[in-house]
């Protein structure tokens, strides 16, 4: 049920955390510039008006889901530091201080399930808003990322050996008794595996792989039949669990992770990481350092991007950008929509010296969306995604770009408020310096022989 949202005219008579914060803070001012009736108004549909549970307020949630990718928090972070700091409460939308922590960590994730990609973009649009003029450049600078997934690195002995896991746990689960066990001989074939580089165990350690995918196939192949009847309710596990074991080291859509199978091997030529396991991503970024669209991929070719990304733009600004800057892995394009798609390449001589200009000008400037891939990677939560699925990318890029657009304002406003007090002390340092004067020279009077 659709919880009321809170009276925030009404103060309390002894204690008020509007009249005791600091309202120069950060993030006291992004409390009070962001629109929350707008998250209300979209979000109230998806309650039930007058049945079911009370639910937490709106702006409750939204204002988690921002601090913790404004703050680089997990969920159970941020809602425990929420009970621990003033600013996050007021943020949220309490006017006295919670001794308490505002919610489970796992509401977060049923509210991420509630609202859906279309509630993030709302999220990620407000964020644009906030940047004010930034945001409406007529140039736009676009590049491609990897968003990482939460998996360990794969391996073929890896999967193997957590297939073998799982079936157990299915037979277990289903009271089927298993012809063996395979514990003592697994656990003898791990020896032969070590220091396969060497070259005497190299022999050994291929035949203890080629045995380990002979013992799995065979336990997936008898769970499979002792099942009977109820093997319908695990068809889809079974039949991964067959695609992990018959796929070859260059087959192509390869299955890296059981838990996330949508898991795409990326390689962007770095010399520090050959391969990287999760989804490409497209940022989109204006002169000013805005992120004005943020798009998840599987592992698409970056010309192919081009579309949605502008597409976004136009859907999260209501304009229409004029010139598209990006790297030489967009050749191909010259125009997407009204948009003009300029990359690198050799001039000619029918180009002018003007027109050389700008365009080196353009992608010297390009070249400023690289650190703001890393800061999303870092600061923002894009280095590793934990959201579950192909929603989950989606969503976790929107809100790790909406976290981006949030601290810029905040850093623009903490850097005003320095300037507005280094004022102050050179005024009082004005005011001051006569009667300094004057107290050393009645001194200097006092004690002088």
């Amino acid at each position: 049920m659709m919880a009321k949202q809170q009276d925030r005219s009404q103060h309390s008579l002894f204690f008020s955390l509007e009249s005791t914060l600091n309202h120069k803070h950060p993030l006291f001012i992004l409390a009070n510039k962001i629109d929350w009736e707008m998250f209300e108004r979209e979000f109230s549909p998806l309650y039930c008006p007058d049945n079911g549970r009370l639910a937490k307020p709106v702006r409750l949630m939204v204002g988690l889901l921002i601090l913790k990718h404004v703050r680089n928090l997990s969920d159970e972070s941020v809602v425990e530091q929420w009970s621990e700091n003033n600013y996050y409460q007021y943020f949220c939308g309490e006017q006295e201080f919670q001794p308490r922590v505002p919610c489970e960590a796992s509401e977060l994730v049923h509210f991420r399930h509630r609202i859906g990609k279309e509630g993030v973009e709302l999220i990620f649009r407000e964020s644009i808003r906030i940047n004010g003029k930034d945001s409406n450049d007529k140039d736009v600078y676009i590049d491609t990322t990897v968003q990482e997934k939460n998996i360990t690195f794969p391996t073929d002995d890896k999967l193997t050996k957590k297939i073998i896991k799982r079936c157990r746990k299915i037979a277990d689960r289903n009271d089927l008794e298993l012809r063996r066990s395979y514990r003592r001989i697994l656990k003898k074939l791990s020896y032969d595996q070590r220091f396969r580089n060497h070259p005497r165990n190299k022999g050994k350690a291929r035949r203890a792989d080629k045995k380990v995918r002979t013992i799995a196939g065979r336990l997936v192949r008898e769970v499979e039949r002792k099942l009977g009847s109820r093997v319908d309710d695990y068809r889809d596990e079974l039949d991964l669990y067959k695609r992990v074991l018959a796929q070859k080291k260059k087959d192509k859509n390869k299955i890296y992770s059981l838990h996330e199978v949508d898991v795409q091997c990326i390689s962007k030529g770095k010399e520090h990481k050959l391969y990287e396991f999760g989804n490409k991503v497209s940022i989109t970024r204006t002169g000013s350092g805005v992120i004005v669209g943020a798009l998840s991929f599987r592992n698409e070719f970056d010309g192919h991007t081009l579309d949605k990304a502008i597409e976004q733009v136009e859907k999260m600004t209501d304009r229409k950008p004029r010139n598209g800057i990006c790297d030489r892995g967009y050749r191909g394009r010259s125009k997407v929509r009204d948009t003009l798609i300029h990359i690198p390449k050799s001039f000619t001589k029918a180009l002018s010296t003007y027109r050389k200009n700008k365009e080196r000008k353009y992608f010297r400037k390009r070249a400023g969306i690289e650190p703001v891939n890393g800061h999303l990677k870092e600061d923002h939560r894009l280095s590793r995604n934990y959201y579950k699925g192909i929603t989950g990318d989606e969503i976790n890029v929107m809100l790790a770009a909406a976290g981006f657009n949030f601290k810029r304002m905040m850093n623009k406003w903490k850097s005003s408020f320095w300037l507005f007090l280094e004022k102050i002390f050179l005024f009082l340092n004005r005011q001051l310096y006569p009667i300094r004067d004057s107290i050393i020279l009645q001194t200097r009077k006092k004690w002088a022989f």
